[in-house]
């Protein structure tokens, strides 16, 4: 009988605990960056383990803080951790952990924003994979801030669609913590209560798995709304097979609406005087039901919706600026500008 291989586990000396360095340092969680600490040793290696086996892997963290979550991180042998912090007052305590794991595992601090990073410098180079073979050995591992957590999804989804930063290497995959309602939404599939433009987005580029919840009590200071951890993993050819910020634009108009006919939200994608009969042209062209509200239309009718979009603006490509929301002369003017460059 063949024995299951075990996970190597690396013992790191003798380190003060998680509340100790915060104590020694004096780091409080502040509310304008969102900061939450976890203090459960359990529910830190249950993340971590939902990870996989990261044995031998680059693993990258965004938002360590005090650095609970690196520890479990570096106790499952990667080859290498990269940190990526923008509150200076963590870097000391992480700086205590990557020269108690300096002879065992590489440890990259980064200190700077996550959504101005550039991270394959830090990856090695030996870790591509192409993108239709099996997700590389490179984790990202994230107890995200809820004030940065949907804007960092959706510019790494596009990241994703451009094969750009880690995707760059392969389908590298993800494991992150979200304000529970947001990790709900982007597994929410059709009929879901919680199904939104999200949901979608998410579910074109990637493989959802809703893991798990962490209660709010775990964290410090106590957040008003219990978490959810997510993996994502990339498909190999997404769902909806056009440019992202198109595919945005459609969903996120359609669902501007959600209570209302779908078509209602899709009319907004077009100018005052042409809208009813655009909308109408591209659900035909569609097959879709235009009385079908957003949450009742599953992944592939909005892959078709999409397609039709983008057939109609390559017929009328003075549709393609249009924004409903920007003043009425300011369309007036970016289709003046077209005319004259034709």
């Amino acid at each position: 009988m063949a024995v299951a291989r075990r996970s190597l586990h690396i013992r790191l000396p003798p380190l003060p605990t998680i509340k100790d360095v915060i104590r020694l340092y004096k780091l409080r969680a502040l509310r304008e960056l969102s900061q939450n600490f976890l203090m459960e040793p359990r529910l830190i290696d249950k993340i971590v383990r939902a990870a996989g086996n990261i044995e031998n892997n680059v693993v990258v963290e965004v938002g360590p803080g005090p650095g609970g979550i690196t520890r479990s991180i570096i106790r499952r042998a990667p080859r290498k951790v990269i940190v990526v912090e923008k509150d200076r007052r963590f870097i000391p305590s992480l700086e205590l952990l990557a020269d108690a794991c300096k002879d065992r595992v590489e440890m990259d601090i980064i200190t700077g924003d996550i959504l101005k990073t550039d991270l394959t410098p830090f990856i090695p180079a030996d870790t591509k994979a192409d993108w239709l073979d099996p997700p590389p050995p490179i984790n990202l591992i994230g107890n995200l801030p809820f004030s940065v957590s949907t804007i960092l999804i959706i510019r790494w989804l596009e990241m994703i669609s451009k094969h750009e930063g880690p995707w760059s290497f392969g389908r590298a995959r993800m494991t992150l913590t979200f304000q529970k309602e947001v990790a709900e939404r982007m597994a929410a599939r059709i009929l879901d209560k919680q199904r939104c433009r999200l949901s979608v987005m998410c579910q074109s580029w990637c493989t959802i798995k809703y893991k798990f919840d962490i209660p709010g009590s775990a964290f410090l200071p106590k957040p008003e709304v219990d978490v959810g951890v997510v993996t994502l993993t990339p498909l190999k050819t997404p769902i909806i097979k056009l440019p992202f910020k198109l595919v945005e634009k459609v969903v996120r108009q359609i669902f501007s609406m959600r209570q209302k006919y779908s078509i209602r939200g899709a009319q907004t994608l077009f100018p005052e005087d042409v809208r009813e009969e655009m909308a109408l042209r591209m659900y035909e062209m569609a097959d879709i039901d235009p009385v079908t509200r957003p949450y009742q239309i599953a992944n592939m009718e909005f892959a078709r919706i999409c397609e039709a979009y983008s057939e109609i603006i390559k017929r009328y490509p003075e549709f393609e600026n249009y924004d409903y929301r920007a003043p009425k002369n300011k369309f007036v003017e970016i289709v003046e500008e077209k005319q004259e460059e034709m």
